[in-house]
């Protein structure tokens, strides 16, 4: 019991640990890059900023204002936990705004827009990491995609276009191009940050020589590996073993050559997995 105690307090201190982090890295890329020389995101913090160009209204007080209705979403979606931690980091992210003084890096706009994005995108991808958020687009998407045919990717990119459409017609071109490489260089950093340093991949391979491939993933990978018990369905029917396994996609090319060298006819799919949990891949890391 005490050990479990242990544990759960060493979770909820890393969990604040990243959400502090992400706070302090927003701050940076809004304050020493984006701010400064009125450049916009995608996202919450992209009506936020374009807001405060156009108004002159100050962006700390936007942020938590626009972020209010994202927030109560995700209390109905996700839980009062994870509603209480966004309201807590968004905040931290306002009063940020206010009381750290980071100054202005750079003048260059592919700077900006490049490390601006990162060091966002960064702060968003590590307070998610963290079990918050501190951009409510991902929530709005989220409860879009359940009332829709549209998936959540399909709901941001909408919403990004519709702010970037605003930003050209209501400041010019230039502002809304630069914004979409401080978009996609933010959102690349999220996904970088919330997948991990590794991408995994899950492989099914169906092969009349599922033993030898089994045992060059199992020897030679050193992955895990699952069989299923199938029935072919086409032109005669008989059972096959399946295998199913979760490699990284820096081994995903090894696994293949290998693959293709036992059984040039055998049947792979690949599925992109985001995270696990577990497994013999994520011990291998620990060696």
């Amino acid at each position: 019991m005490q050990r479990k105690a242990q544990t759960q307090n060493l979770q909820r201190l890393k969990e604040v640990a990243l959400i502090v982090c992400g706070v302090i890295s927003a701050c940076f890329g809004l304050k020493s890059f984006l701010i400064p020389n009125h450049f916009i995101d995608g996202g919450v913090t992209g009506i936020s900023l374009l807001i405060s160009t156009l108004t002159k209204w100050n962006l700390s007080y936007l942020i938590v204002v626009i972020n209010i209705p994202f927030v109560i979403l995700g209390y109905r979606q996700i839980g009062k936990g994870f509603a209480i931690k966004t309201s807590i980091a968004i905040i931290a992210l306002s009063l940020a705004l206010v009381f750290i003084p980071f100054v202005p890096i750079t003048h260059e706009k592919l700077l900006i827009a490049f490390f601006g994005g990162f060091f966002l995108g960064g702060g968003i991808g590590l307070a998610m990491r963290g079990g918050c958020v501190i951009d409510g687009t991902e929530v709005l998407a989220l409860y879009i995609s359940r009332r829709s045919q549209l998936t959540v990717g399909n709901i941001i990119l909408i919403l990004n276009i519709i702010i970037f459409a605003f930003a050209a017609y209501f400041i010019n071109i230039d502002t809304a191009l630069y914004a979409i490489l401080t978009y996609l260089s933010a959102s690349n950093t999220i996904d970088f940050i919330v997948n991990g340093l590794e991408a995994y991949t899950g492989v099914t391979i169906i092969s009349d020589k599922n033993e030898e491939i089994k045992h060059f993933i199992i020897s030679d990978m050193k992955r895990g590996v699952t069989i299923y018990k199938g029935e072919g369905g086409y032109l005669e029917k008989k059972d096959i073993d399946i295998i199913y396994t979760v490699v990284t996609k820096l081994e995903m090319s090894k696994l293949q050559t290998e693959v293709r060298r036992i059984d040039p006819d055998a049947f792979v799919v690949q599925q992109q997995i985001a995270d696990i949990k577990g497994g013999v891949v994520k011990r291998q890391a620990f060696h």
